[in-house]
């Protein structure tokens, strides 16, 4: 059990944050800040989310990308992190699974999500 102490801090540290619904097999668009120097920018990070763990301000989602030269790459996120400007979900993927940790050893066609249908 938590202190409530401890409840009551994350509470107020997630309440001004705004952060979209979604869940592993969705595509994602994280426009994170960069600092280089002196100067900031921003820069997006558009890949599938394959998985999301934690609760409170501890959350933390994984976002896996083909890069060039189709070589995966993954990057974790703190999901209330003051480096992340928005979140954007670009399309709803329709898996059975929490956790998608079997696409790193697919490639290409194999890998693709269904896109969920409404």
């Amino acid at each position: 059990m938590r202190n409530r102490y401890v409840e009551n801090f994350e509470k107020a540290q997630i309440a001004d944050k705004e952060v979209p619904s979604f869940r592993a097999g969705d595509t994602v668009r994280v426009a994170v800040r960069i600092k280089e120097g002196d100067k900031t920018r921003v820069q997006d990070y558009e890949g599938v989310c394959i998985a999301i763990r934690g609760t409170g301000t501890g959350r933390s989602f994984n976002v896996r990308k083909i890069a060039a030269g189709g070589v995966g790459v993954e990057r974790t996120f703190p999901l209330y992190s003051e480096s992340i400007e928005s979140i954007t979900v670009v399309r709803k993927g329709k898996v059975r699974r929490a956790k998608l940790h079997y696409l790193r050893g697919r490639k290409g066609k194999a890998a693709r999500i269904k896109e969920l249908r409404k």
